[in-house]
């Protein structure tokens, strides 16, 4: 069941508490009663207000154990608060906004939980795409001048859009070292499900797409077309992405992190049609509780991606 404020006022008067905020965490996490994560037992008692003791082996664990929540020092109330404002937002926020909000003590608090943020928004084992789907490359950042495929003042990334009918269905997208079929088709075995027809331009680079997909190739070269109007999808994602970045970050994103607000724009633009911003904050605090916590020295490290666990953790007292 899909439980979550619809307004701010909602909001302000569920998780006005800690303990509502772990009640809610308890909600999620364990959907269907407490399951132990060392023997599977599923009754336990609560210790202290924040611990659970399973009935069977007598293992104390957190609600917020091996979650992004892990060893945390900052209230619940906060945490839930910085949740409800990026999810709030149409747009997002920056750090620096989310600093001054919030009231946190640095920019780096503040900058290492949106990325904490931003690993929790790919969901485990969803789906791939399906159907029609068009597939091309653009480079972001740096500045402007530069051509071609790679370059080593912009990142190249490929994006995937679904066709459904003259709009856009889902999306995906990831940076990627270079313009080969290799990188190309990894990312498209990955994003998108066999059998389904890839829409591309004639780049040598998605050659080996027929193996697996009915490929749909347009030639650009001696169309009088513009590149935008052939894949008309996947250029409007890259222009509202590129939008995004220069106006909720000024452009401020380095390379070795980009995949992460790559994540961030594909899961509000998913997610784009919800009635109440209120969905997206019931699906971020979902997630974020089934992936393991991300320390502040694999954050900056580029290309640290957390691993995401298909079932309970190991769960230890905070």
């Amino acid at each position: 069941m899909e439980d979550y404020p619809r307004t701010q006022t909602e909001f302000d008067k569920r998780f006005a508490s800690e303990a509502s905020c772990r009640a809610y965490l308890t909600q999620l996490r364990w959907p269907a009663g407490f399951r132990c994560p060392v023997c599977g037992g599923e009754k336990a008692w609560e210790v202290r207000a924040v611990l659970w003791q399973c009935a069977a082996c007598g293992r104390q664990t957190s609600v917020t154990a091996g979650t992004i929540f892990q060893d945390t020092r900052t209230p619940l109330t906060i945490w839930f608060r910085a949740i409800w404002c990026v999810t709030s937002s149409k747009t997002g926020t920056s750090a620096l906004a989310l600093q001054q909000v919030l009231g946190l003590g640095s920019y780096q608090t503040a900058w290492s939980w949106l990325h904490k943020l931003r690993r929790a928004m790919v969901r485990p084992g969803r789906d791939r795409l399906s159907g029609r789907v068009e597939v091309d490359e653009t480079l972001v950042g740096g500045v402007g001048g530069e051509r071609g495929r790679s370059t080593a003042r912009k990142a190249l990334i490929v994006v995937a859009a679904e066709e459904v009918g003259h709009g856009i269905g889902r999306i995906r997208m990831r940076r990627i070292p270079d313009g080969t079929a290799k990188s190309l088709q990894e990312f498209i075995d990955e994003a998108i499900e066999p059998g389904s027809e890839v829409h591309t331009d004639g780049w040598h680079g998605y050659d080996r797409v027929k193996a697996r997909y009915h490929h749909r190739v347009s030639f650009l070269r001696g169309q009088h077309e513009l590149a935008s109007e052939l894949l008309p999808r996947v250029h409007r994602v890259v222009s509202l992405l590129k939008r995004w970045l220069l106006g909720t970050h000024q452009g401020a994103v380095s390379h070795a992190h980009l995949d992460y607000y790559l994540d961030e724009f594909t899961f509000r633009f998913n997610r784009r049609t919800s009635q109440h911003r209120g969905k997206l904050f019931f699906r971020l605090v979902q997630q974020a509780v089934a992936i393991e916590p991300v320390p502040y020295r694999r954050l900056v490290q580029p290309g640290a991606r957390p691993r995401r666990r298909r079932h309970n953790p190991l769960g230890s007292p905070e």
